[in-house]
């Protein structure tokens, strides 16, 4: 009888685990659906004074650069920010996204997020923010939001003609840092992207390359993928420094004892790897659908060779490699310690390749690994033998690798 019981308690439980599932992508649905035919769609807009919003140059160019956290996407993303003028750039809008799409229990369902994220990508490639804002909490009011996430890593929101006239009183969390501006205007950044010549997006959030391949396939659009991969273990010793409190227990295991392999967090670095090594995989095989559009590039080499790689993209997309922005990555590679903050775009970059060897526990490198091994040696990453190899500053842990 208690089995049964047991077994009755377990069922229902899963009956409610698999309604909520259902309820995010039907949410998801929702929103898709509504917002393909807005009341006031912004690229179909019209201005008080009649005319439409101008449509979007020949020879644009639509770059996304695809990472996952504390990989360097942020600095890398700068390659493109920088070269301002003629490039319209977004930082992280798939945010607010994952977050309306966050479950109980942290995670995402996959098939849901994975849809939505490609088909918010879509519209933002085409310089539509309608679906995007439908995901911002609170709703944009008359497609005017003070909750755009990091606003003010893009340089496009915070120029003229959408920097509008700075209001009192009124509080945005993500305000413009080079100049002091009004609430961000969805319409007015609508029509700015759609003038500019190229349009690059950095995302954290996309888990499968093979996801994109409808976008990848629009006709509309000439994509650029561009995929920035770090070594997992660097990758983990940043985490553990930016988001310490997640990795308390581990911290203490690693001093007095192992990490178990079925920790929450093992569980979801493994799957990082295995989601990043499999999507590299695709990209590298160059099927039709992405011949010429993906490009593999490791943040180490970044580090160690910034403007090499950075004229190596360029290339890649077609776009001029401006003075503007060689003199950014100059200036921004040579930083001093005092500004090279855990989120700070500006680093000393020769020193911060290896870096995390010297401040990592060898048990928790041997314990990733273990769970990342494929993906350490798809990159070319290789493994300590001992705690020794690891301290060794005059033996690199990176094979010289081109990835084509």
């Amino acid at each position: 009888m208690r089995l049964k019981y047991t077994i009755t308690f377990i069922f229902i439980v899963a009956l409610v685990i698999i309604e909520r599932e259902n309820n995010i992508i039907a949410k998801v649905s929702d929103k898709i659906t509504s917002k393909q035919t807005p009341q006031t769609p912004l690229q179909n807009f019209t201005k008080p004074n009649g005319s439409s919003l101008p449509s979007a140059p020949d020879g644009r160019k639509h770059i996304l650069l695809l990472a996952s956290t504390r990989t360097g996407s942020s600095f890398v993303g700068e390659f493109f920010n920088q070269q301002g003028g003629n490039m319209f750039y977004l930082f992280e809008p798939l945010w607010h996204v994952e977050r309306m799409l966050t479950l109980d229990n942290g995670g995402t369902n996959a098939s849901a997020s994975g849809s939505a994220y490609r088909d918010v990508l879509r519209q933002l490639f085409l310089c539509n923010f309608s679906l995007l804002e439908s995901f911002i909490e609170p709703p944009p009011q008359a497609h005017i939001t003070t909750a755009l996430f990091r606003r003010e890593s893009s340089q496009s929101l915070c120029e003229k003609p959408v920097c509008t006239p700075f209001v009192k009183k009124v509080f945005e969390r993500y305000h413009c840092r080079t100049r002091r501006c009004g609430p961000l205007n969805l319409t007015l950044a609508s029509e700015s992207c759609l003038q500019k010549q190229h349009l690059a997006i950095k995302s954290v959030r996309i888990r499968q390359l093979e996801t994109l391949r409808t976008l990848v396939e629009d006709p509309r659009m000439d994509m650029r993928i561009i995929q920035l991969v770090r070594d997992p273990r660097a990758v983990l010793a940043s985490r553990m420094v930016a988001f310490s409190s997640n990795y308390m227990h581990w911290k203490r295991l690693a001093i007095g004892g192992e990490v178990p392999e079925d920790d929450n967090e093992v569980r979801k670095l493994r799957g990082n790897c295995d989601n990043i090594r499999l999507s590299a995989e695709v990209g590298l095989k160059q099927p039709t659908w992405l011949r010429g559009r993906y490009m593999l590039v490791r943040y180490e080499d970044i580090a160690r060779f910034p403007m090499r790689k950075a004229a190596e993209m360029y290339r890649f997309t077609g776009i001029p490699f401006t003075s503007t922005v060689k003199t950014w990555i100059l200036r921004s590679t040579q930083a001093s310690s005092a500004v090279s903050g855990i989120y700070s775009t500006q680093k000393n970059s020769s020193q911060q390749v290896e870096k995390w060897r010297f401040n990592m526990p060898f048990k928790l490198v041997q314990m990733v690994q273990k769970v990342c091994g494929p993906t350490l040696n798809l990159f070319g990453y290789k493994f300590a033998e001992n705690e020794e190899m690891l301290t060794n500053k005059s033996m690199s842990l990176i094979e010289e690798r081109t990835f084509l």
